[in-house]
């Protein structure tokens, strides 16, 4: 074979190889843009009530932590930790023997001024009587009346001795400030105890209602107060209160939103609420943490299964099915959720209208432009 019959012979297997891979580009190609069979749904508006929880805690109405007003000796407990107690009720008593004999003293020197006011006005009237009888000087009247005056001002001053002394023994008697529940008793009998004292005797807590706090974004509050109008209005309108226990069940009563602080952590972003309960029976406990639950009423809203949405980051996109130069496409769709979501279902605040057509399973794997069957 010559070089010129090698040359077409090669040229034409070239062009074979050429056909052939376009064909099977074509054929590819085909393969691609085949209608894929996807799951889809028409959306509608419906109502929703979503739980939305925040973290908590618990602390009862007063927890008043209770000092001794003197020092001495503990010489009693009259109550154990956990107890119910009512306002008054003795709980300690300190070492009283040095504040009786003070009180004790304080009284004699009462005694002995009062006896000393009486020798002075009987001095004075006596000076008084020989005054009018021109026998002594104004001097000597005046003198008498200074001497009388001072009398009764040191009879005032060990009354009001008496007074304190009797009020430092009435402190020895350490009494309940309010009705609650008695906590931790970190001193035992024996222990030197005074105002000074690092840690508390004990701390009643006044637990027939409980204070729950917890936080939401200031962003949260702001639409809330959007809505109401106003931060009090808002926290008016904020609807009953559940709470979840730390072992996961829930509380009984419900609870109501009572304040909203006014000042927005900066570390957090997020402003404190306080919400009230009532504990007839003791479960609560001040301290103990759990879960704010309030129902939020989301009505006449395009509801989407989470299934349908596609995530990237803060972008949530859906697929909505529409025609294409006639066929039926995938189109990708970008739509604002609700903050407040179910779970398994996103609340779409715009982006799809009521009867639009969307592929309702396996959005992360679905294409722009892919043609659905």
């Amino acid at each position: 074979m010559n070089t010129k019959s090698q040359f077409r012979a090669l040229l034409a297997i070239a062009l074979v190889g050429t056909m052939l891979g376009a064909c099977k580009g074509k054929q590819q190609q085909g393969a691609q843009q085949a209608p894929v069979a996807y799951k889809t749904i028409k959306v509608k508006a419906e109502d929703r009530t979503i739980d939305t929880k925040y973290s908590a805690t618990i602390r009862g109405r007063q927890d008043i932590q209770v000092l001794p007003q003197v020092s001495g000796t503990l010489q009693r407990l009259l109550v154990t930790e956990g107890q119910k107690v009512s306002k008054g009720q003795t709980l300690f008593i300190i070492d009283q023997v040095p504040y009786q004999a003070a009180l004790n003293t304080a009284r004699a020197n009462l005694q002995a001024a009062k006896a000393a006011e009486a020798t002075a006005k009987l001095s004075y009237e006596s000076t008084k009587n020989l005054y009018d009888q021109q026998v002594v000087s104004e001097f000597d009247l005046q003198t008498a009346n200074n001497a009388y005056a001072q009398a009764k001002a040191a009879v005032a001053q060990a009354t009001a001795a008496v007074t304190n002394a009797a009020n430092s023994l009435s402190y020895t008697v350490v009494k309940s400030p309010a009705n609650g529940v008695v906590g931790t008793l970190p001193y035992r009998v024996g222990a030197l105890v005074g105002p000074s004292i690092p840690t508390p005797l004990t701390t009643v807590s006044d637990n027939h209602q409980m204070y729950v706090y917890f936080s939401m974004t200031e962003a949260q509050l702001l639409e809330k107060i959007r809505e109401a109008g106003s931060a009090e209005a808002a926290v008016k309108a904020m609807p009953a209160v559940r709470l979840q226990l730390v072992d996961g069940s829930e509380y009984e009563e419900t609870g109501v939103v009572e304040t909203a602080s006014g000042v927005v952590d900066q570390t957090t972003g997020s402003v404190s609420l306080r919400a009230v309960f009532n504990n007839p029976n003791g479960l609560l406990h001040s301290g103990s943490t759990g879960n704010v639950i309030i129902p939020v009423e989301m009505k006449n809203h395009i509801v989407v299964p989470a299934a349908a949405v596609k995530q990237l980051q803060t972008v949530h996109q859906v697929f909505k099915v529409e025609n294409v130069d006639g066929q039926r496409t995938a189109v990708g769709t970008n739509i604002e959720v609700a903050p407040y979501n179910p779970g398994k279902e996103f609340i779409v605040l715009s982006g799809l209208n009521v009867g639009d057509e969307i592929i309702a399973d396996g959005a992360g794997m679905v294409k722009e432009g892919a043609l659905v069957k």
